[in-house]
């Protein structure tokens, strides 16, 4: 930049001199032998190779809408890195895979990573919870009998989100279900205070002691706020074992649907 810029007053007629002392006067230390040295220089072939990998490779991870100008992402952008180095290859064979991991650099792209599998049924400290109830038998005789709680996550541009689901049992229907970033008692309360609005509102509101809540040991079902607030709404809790795949299966089942 700084070198165009001295080429540009260069052809209005000023010397290299008075333009380097007025830049140093402005804050911009640049010396004259420092500016005949870069025109003097030659770019690397290191330099040139990664402008062109750079350029393929931006090309690859995002399209330009015509109407608006607007970049969106392509499936393309979410590779790491030998992914990205082999699709490179296809254009350009001689691109090398440290051009395209400096590429991608440059250009903020990382690849999508496998992680860890997340935790979500983590057992409550003290061990104390209620017992189970229903001892797999996932079945219901009428609406508000027994419902089913349970909450997974999903992976967004944002980061994990969780989503929390009650499910009537005899509808095999989601009656309820709230999304948050983080997994704390609000998370599945939320949903069991909608399920219970909503039924109301459709004029089927639940019985006092006649409705089963179950759901996973995990800590926020185990909470005392949640289980003081099924005690108000006069709803026996259900807790099945701890890591049991099979003990949530209605919830499961939904979900893979």
């Amino acid at each position: 930049m700084i070198v165009g810029f001295i080429d540009t007053m260069r052809d209005e007629g000023h010397t290299v001199e008075s333009i380097c002392r007025v830049l140093s006067e402005q804050g911009c230390q640049v010396a004259v032998r420092t500016y005949r040295a870069w025109k003097q220089a030659h770019v690397a072939a290191r330099t040139i190779g990664d402008a062109v990998v750079e350029g393929k490779v931006r090309e690859l991870a995002w399209t330009i809408d015509e109407r608006d100008g607007r970049r969106t992402m392509t499936p393309e952008g979410l590779y790491g890195r030998r992914k990205m180095t082999a699709l490179v290859r296809r254009y350009l064979p001689d691109a090398s895979p440290g051009s395209v991991d400096r590429a991608m650099k440059s250009l903020g792209l990382s690849g999508v990573r496998r992680s860890k599998k997340l935790r979500t049924t983590i057992p409550a400290t003290d061990g104390r919870r209620a017992g189970d109830l229903l001892d797999r038998d996932f079945t219901a005789t009428a609406p508000n009998s027994v419902w089913v709680a349970d909450f997974t996550y999903c992976r967004t541009w944002a980061g994990w989100v969780y989503v929390a689901f009650v499910v009537d049992v005899f509808a095999q229907k989601i009656v309820a279900w709230h999304a948050a970033t983080v997994r704390d008692v609000e998370l599945v309360m939320t949903p069991l205070r909608i399920a219970l609005w909503q039924r109301d509102r459709e004029g089927n509101p639940i019985t006092h002691g006649e409705l089963i809540c179950h759901s996973d040991a995990g800590g926020q079902y185990t909470a005392i706020h949640y289980t003081e607030h099924l005690a108000l709404e006069g709803i026996h809790p259900s807790i099945g074992s701890v890591g049991d795949a099979y003990d949530c299966e209605t919830v499961e089942r939904l979900l893979a649907a």
